[in-house]
């Protein structure tokens, strides 16, 4: 008998909601505090400096809006599980609109005020089942603002690396919500029940092919903390860079992740 299909995940799309605009509103008062110096200063994101980062933030979130005022799409053909694999096919045009922005001299507090405004006309009262069209595809509001968390959470990692002291919080919900994507992310890239996976205190997901677990001590487990699992899935770090720093602890003869990741960068 075939094993039963895994149900997708849910989320509160009410506390998503508020999560969102919760880190976007810590992420825009670190940017506002920023000197020139420090907003020139290189990311790990390419050729991108600071302020080309935060520039993105603020259309990443703006994107919400701008959906909202679009058609509505006649399908969603993009879900929450399949989102990440799908992100590269955009990423040449996101970097030419965020260079467009920056070269044109752009007000980065105006940008970050104008896409919260713009947000907080366009929301309210929409259902999460309204579907949006993305870059590459169609989704409903509700997956679209869990993806935001992984593009405010990933991307504030980004601004604290970048800038020595920085140190922006992460909302709770935001860093739940990216980790468990991220999570079953994996499981859909290497689905199987041989190896579980466990990100505390937000996520346990099992994957690889092989003799499922099903009581007692898994023979196969990995463990790592949230901000270590998301650099590894985004790939700001890498399988032996975690292993070697402690990071990362890996048990079994299947517990080697390294050949899966990363899973969208």
């Amino acid at each position: 008998m075939p094993p039963a299909k895994k149900r997708a995940r849910a989320y509160d799309p009410t506390k998503i909601r508020t999560a969102v605009l919760a880190q976007y509103a810590t992420v825009r008062e670190a940017v506002a505090g920023l000197t020139d110096e420090q907003l020139a200063r290189p990311t790990r994101l390419g050729d991108w400096t600071v302020c080309e980062l935060a520039a993105h933030l603020t259309m990443s979130l703006g994107a919400v809006a701008r959906s909202l005022a679009a058609p509505e799409p006649d399908k969603a053909d993009v879900t929450l599980r399949n989102w990440a694999f799908q992100t590269s096919a955009a990423a040449g045009q996101v970097d030419e609109d965020v260079r467009a922005v920056v070269s044109g001299g752009a007000d980065l507090d105006a940008l970050f005020g104008q896409a919260a405004d713009r947000l907080a006309e366009a929301l309210p009262g929409v259902p999460g089942t309204r579907l949006v069209q993305m870059r590459f595809g169609g989704m409903t509001l509700a997956d679209f603002m869990v993806t935001r968390t992984v593009e405010l959470v990933v991307h504030t990692d980004d601004l604290n690396d970048a800038v020595p002291g920085l140190d922006v919080p992460y909302d709770r919900q935001a860093l739940a919500a990216c980790t468990r994507l991220l999570a079953d992310t994996l499981a859909l890239k290497a689905p199987g029940g041989s190896v579980e996976v466990r990100i505390p205190p937000y996520a346990v997901v099992q994957c690889v092919e092989g003799p499922r677990h099903t009581r007692g001590t898994p023979p196969n487990v990995v463990e790592t903390d949230p901000l270590t699992w998301i650099r590894l899935a985004t790939g700001r770090t890498t399988w032996a860079a975690a292993l070697d720093a402690a990071k990362v602890g890996a048990s079994g003869e299947r517990a080697d992740l390294g050949g899966l990741l990363p899973l969208m960068s």
